[in-house]
């Protein structure tokens, strides 16, 4: 069973930046696509970020050009860079692989407001 712990998380000044970093356990990490997720107060969990296990990426429109997502399978590691961060941007951040039933992690909040 993989499990995932995401960190990086805080409050943050509109503006600004913030790296987020999940780290999974087990050996098999290499091989699945991983995203990154976000779940806002009274909203669904979207994804808005996915990266294949050969390191091509894809965003949502809402964050493309300011989140940047990477890997380093060495690590067993997913990261988010996230820059010019919006208050919209405020939600708790989440890892996992798309289309499979990987358990969640607790997540990591993320707060930007002046």
């Amino acid at each position: 069973q993989v499990q995932l712990v995401e960190s990086g998380g805080g409050l943050v000044q509109p503006g600004g930046s913030l790296r987020l970093s999940c780290v999974a356990s087990g050996s098999i990490f290499s091989i699945y696509a991983m995203g990154w997720y976000r779940q806002a107060p009274g909203k669904q969990r979207e994804l808005v970020a996915i990266i294949s296990s050969g390191g091509i990426t894809n965003y949502v429109d809402s964050v493309k050009g300011r989140f940047t997502i990477s890997r380093d399978n060495a690590k067993n590691t997913v990261y988010l860079q996230m820059n010019s961060l919006k208050p919209e941007d405020t939600a708790v951040y989440y890892c996992n692989a798309p289309g499979t039933t990987m358990s969640w992690g607790q997540g990591t909040q993320v707060t930007v407001s002046s």
